[in-house]
């Protein structure tokens, strides 16, 4: 199933090891067969992609949302203000994330060997459990450039790093959390022709939230480049979606985004219409591949998608059978 996940071609093949994986997963998910029996799905009645119940995503800080009787291998956990409960990732297979990241980059960049891997990520740092960082880590040892690396404090440094990497031509990826970008290029402005920008969002509370075009158009002058590269995951996923420019998101092929209206969380959006994010993220083989997350956005005709909000608990609305 690994092999069919990573070699989708085209959307019949996606059809095709989509309804395979619901139907593994209602077999051997407890939570999730809980969830789709609530609903009175059964995969003898599933034919179509959109008729899949998407499990919501606060069932991962309350259940152990697992498909495998495997031994876990890794718990990615979500960050949280303190006392608040966080979201817990069962990973039985290190080797299937890595495999989705290591696609994924490929698939929308090219070769990480291309590139010198700089990031800026304090606040993930400082807590144990981020996918993100274990994703980053790896990206900057599969690099093999000794260049790269994790900057957590040091600004001055990096900033040094960042302006003698891109004066000599090296192709550079910067990946950082808002506030710390911002944080640098309060430091130092950039005229950079050959560095990537992308940030993974979060003030974190350490700086009042932007709008993401105010955000974006601070960066692109702060660093002097044309567009800001955004990355989106979550802790619940395996695979990320990323943007080139404008928050505009692609998928890779094992990924699908669909939104649900506002008003009925069973009911799938035409394209087009703003509604809360469904993601169908095939990598979570093991885990759950269908989530209805807290996000709010739209997506195109072509399957390309927005993220424009979040919802606020007080909004959510059909949500009856999501406290089992």
């Amino acid at each position: 199933m690994e092999n069919k996940i990573f070699n989708i071609q085209n959307t019949k093949e996606f059809k095709e090891v989509t309804l395979a994986v619901f139907k593994h997963q209602f077999k051997n998910n407890k939570v999730y067969r809980s969830f789709c029996d609530l609903l009175y799905v059964h995969p003898s009645s599933v034919s179509k992609v959109e008729e899949i119940p998407f499990l919501p995503i606060q069932f991962f800080k309350s259940r152990k949302v697992i498909a495998s009787l495997d031994e876990v291998e890794e718990v990615f956990t979500s960050s949280g203000t303190t006392g608040s409960i966080t979201s817990k990732h069962f990973v039985t297979d290190i080797k299937v994330y890595k495999e989705s990241y290591l696609k994924g980059f490929a698939h929308f960049y090219g070769n990480i060997e291309d590139y010198a891997v700089l990031a800026l990520l304090p606040n993930y740092l400082e807590r144990k459990g981020s996918s993100l960082v274990f994703m980053v880590d790896d990206l900057i040892r599969k690099s093999k450039n000794e260049e790269s690396g994790f900057y957590l404090n040091n600004i001055d440094e990096l900033a040094e790093k960042l302006s003698e990497l891109d004066k000599k031509g090296q192709k550079t990826l910067l990946i950082g959390v808002s506030f710390a970008l911002l944080d640098l290029i309060e430091k130092q402005q950039f005229n950079l022709k050959n560095t990537i920008i992308m940030e993974t969002g979060g003030m974190k509370g350490r700086r009042k939230e932007l709008i993401r075009e105010e955000l974006h158009s601070i960066l692109k002058n702060g660093f002097g480049v044309e567009e800001i590269h955004s990355e989106y995951g979550m802790t619940e996923l395996l695979s990320q979606g990323y943007s080139k420019g404008n928050g505009v998101f692609e998928t890779p092929p094992w990924m699908k985004i669909l939104t649900r209206d506002t008003e009925d969380a069973l009911t799938i959006n035409s394209a087009g219409k703003n509604g809360g994010i469904n993601v169908i993220d095939l990598a979570n083989y093991n885990s759950c591949s269908f989530i209805a997350t807290q996000d709010l956005g739209k997506v195109h005709e072509n399957g390309t998608f927005e993220i424009i909000g979040r919802f606020d608990n007080s909004d959510i609305r059909g949500c009856n059978l999501m406290v089992l």
